[in-house]
């Protein structure tokens, strides 16, 4: 059970990673001034960016939760980090509901704070950067311990990454049409 629900949100990563890559590709596209693509993925995306931000943001939360509470994985100190971003952006589904498009702009500096915090777990992770001592004695190894790694690069932060990018993006999106 427990391998089988770690492969499973493995592969939801990577499925996410694998939709954020053209979405990111269209924005960029838009910033040099090719704006096809982009108004492609607005069109489509038009009125179910909270939704989707909604959906993401459970998931991840669901899968937070599984490492810790089934799993049995100790959170460390930037685990804890990146759920303080992540947790109260379950909220969406209230303005999603309620078609509205301003909780975007209130709500988008939480997937910008986790990106940062998960970008930065994956430095420790990798020994890229060192490790603080808060970090060391906030869970069994520190925060260096790849509690999980899929596909030869899928980890917890690398996971936390996707999310929050992909919900970054979807809330940029929905708060820029307002």
């Amino acid at each position: 059970m427990t391998d089988a629900g770690i492969t499973t949100l493995a592969v939801l990563g990577v499925i996410a990673q694998v939709v954020l890559a053209p979405l990111l590709l269209a924005g960029l596209l838009r910033l040099a001034g090719v704006r096809g693509p982009w108004r492609f993925v607005r069109e489509t995306l038009s009125g179910s960016e909270l939704w989707l931000a909604f959906g993401v943001a459970a998931v991840a939360t669901a899968g937070s939760l599984f490492f810790s509470e089934v799993a049995h994985f100790v959170p460390c100190k930037l685990c804890w980090l990146q759920r303080i971003g992540m947790y109260p952006l379950v909220v969406l589904a209230l303005p999603a509901f309620l078609h509205d498009r301003r909780a975007a702009r209130y709500l988008l500096p939480l997937p910008v704070f986790g990106f940062a915090v998960a970008v930065w777990h994956m430095l420790v992770e990798r020994g890229v950067i060192s490790e603080t001592q808060s970090c060391q004695i906030s869970a069994p190894g520190g925060c260096s311990v790849k509690w999980i790694e899929k596909f030869g690069y899928v980890t917890i932060p690398t996971l936390a990454a996707t999310a929050f990018a992909l919900i970054g993006f979807l809330l940029a999106i929905a708060a820029a049409e307002d």
